[in-house]
């Protein structure tokens, strides 16, 4: 399980996140649902550890000041202080957003890349598994990753991160710039995986409407901040949630 209390992130005297408290129960989907410039990335980033190597590198290069304060807790212990490389040996791997692939490794590549800390069982078994859910990986597995359409890409991404063998796997956006019918292949993909593997899954994006429905749970944040919470009933009936995410 990981828990969040209090998260609040500041680059130089902006404020990303403010107060944030969230909860992600075993094998559960959490839903973290925002406009641009909400704070979810960054939400993403101070959960997965990756802000503390943004906040190294600015410090080495004078460049903006980063301050996170707040409780991270992983299965009870506190994690707030290790570095993201740590936590992705705990399990809590990050699928980013905008994929961040290798444009030009393959496919192939790109997943053995991803399951760098797997043994070498773990990486069988998962690769079948990547190209059990994602059939069209297999069919362009030579093919490199920059030649691929932004769907395959994103399939790529989401198969890099279940090579790292996740507890609990973040995706950032997923859904971002894909078409209609792409969007539902991720959908059913997520709940599959989660169905499948027994994997937590927090999922950000900026339209509620194709994930809601998948969700157990979900937060809404508007400037950093978290206005509302609840399980799917309570969100999908909510007729603010409804009008400002739905357009209903």
């Amino acid at each position: 399980m990981l828990e969040a209390t209090g998260l609040m992130v500041f680059y130089e005297n902006m404020l990303a996140l403010n107060n944030i408290s969230l909860r992600c129960g075993n094998r559960s989907i959490v839903g973290v649902f925002g406009a641009n410039s909400a704070g979810k990335s960054t939400l993403m980033y101070t959960l997965s550890g990756i802000i503390l190597d943004i906040q190294r590198k600015e410090e080495m290069a004078g460049g903006e000041r980063i301050s996170v304060f707040g409780e991270i807790l992983w299965q009870g212990d506190s994690i707030g202080h290790l570095k993201a490389s740590r936590r992705a040996r705990m399990g809590i791997i990050l699928c980013p957003e905008r994929r961040r692939i290798f444009p030009e490794s393959s496919v192939l590549e790109n997943l053995r890349i991803g399951g760098f800390l797997a043994s070498r069982k773990q990486r069988k078994q998962t690769l079948e598994y990547v190209f059990h859910i994602f059939p069209k990986l297999k069919e362009i597995a030579r093919r490199p990753g920059g030649f691929l359409s932004g769907g395959e890409q994103q399939m790529l991404a989401i198969g890099r991160a279940l090579m790292a063998q996740p507890r609990i796997l973040l995706l950032d956006e997923p859904l971002l710039g894909l078409s209609p019918l792409v969007q539902v292949l991720l959908v059913k993909s997520i709940t599959e995986i989660r169905q499948q593997r027994g994997i937590t899954i927090l999922v950000t994006e900026q339209y509620a409407r194709p994930v809601m429905p998948i969700v157990d749970y979900a937060y809404i944040l508007e400037n950093g901040a978290s206005v509302m919470e609840g399980d799917r009933e309570e969100l999908l009936n909510n007729p603010d949630v409804r009008s400002a995410y739905f357009g209903i």
